[in-house]
């Protein structure tokens, strides 16, 4: 069985804040709420858009009716559709990781939080999409992160197993899915996460994706192992 490493999207391989908080404030702007900063947005991304608008509104006071966050996510979405990628970029050593996995034989996978189809949008405006083997997002399933079924499913339409299988976040959400998944985890300490990262019982805790590889496979899971194999 070919090893299989799983990556989350926003804050772990791609940097989105800009265009999330261009979003999120665009949308703010008809309901008459002041800009948020990226650095006040961030804690607040990893759940998904709809919970992102409930804590952005959240945060200054005001409440949502089912109807009015329904109406919010429809234009969140549609605006974000358009200006997707207007900057966003892979994280560096994105690419360079992608590639050294890609030479190694294994199978890749995004499992997020954001819609599938504006993840599967984003990664082909980024030319990232080619890599990998499932791509999966909150409306995939029934379920998502940080269900661990969200993980162990699209491990598994990757053609994996998850006892080769290692995850990589930036979130608590990340590292509690991996962990309920027994599946390893490697955060990235760069991301999205309100906490540090190194507090949150990840496997291990990398500064770069320049360094993934050789991370992973000082895991215990694949130590003494071929991992081209």
């Amino acid at each position: 069985m070919r090893p299989t490493i799983v990556f989350d999207l926003d804050g772990t391989l791609v940097d989105t804040a800009a265009d999330l908080v261009a979003t999120l404030n665009a949308v703010l702007a008809t309901e008459g709420i002041h800009p948020m900063t990226i650095e006040a947005m961030i804690g607040m991304v990893g759940s998904g858009s709809r919970a992102l608008i409930q804590a952005a509104f959240s945060a200054q006071g005001r409440t949502l009716t089912p109807f009015a966050l329904d109406r919010l996510l429809k234009a969140f979405l549609d605006y974000y559709d358009a200006h997707i990628a207007d900057a966003s970029r892979p994280y560096p050593g994105a690419v360079a990781a992608l590639e050294r996995f890609a030479a190694g034989g294994w199978l890749m996978a995004v499992c997020t939080n954001k819609f599938e189809a504006p993840a599967r949008k984003l990664l082909a405006a980024l030319d990232l999409d080619r890599y990998f083997a499932a791509i999966s997002g909150q409306d995939t399933f029934a379920f998502r992160k940080p269900d661990p079924r969200h993980l162990t499913e699209t491990i598994r339409l990757a053609g994996g197993s998850t006892d080769r299988a290692v995850m990589v976040g930036d979130s608590r959400t990340d590292i509690d899915t991996a962990r309920a998944a027994a599946v390893p985890v490697v955060a990235v300490d760069y991301g999205y996460s309100p906490l540090p990262v190194a507090s949150l019982g990840a496997t291990a805790v990398i500064s770069s994706l320049d360094v993934l590889y050789d991370a992973v496979s000082r895991l215990p899971s694949f130590v003494a192992t071929d991992l081209t194999r």
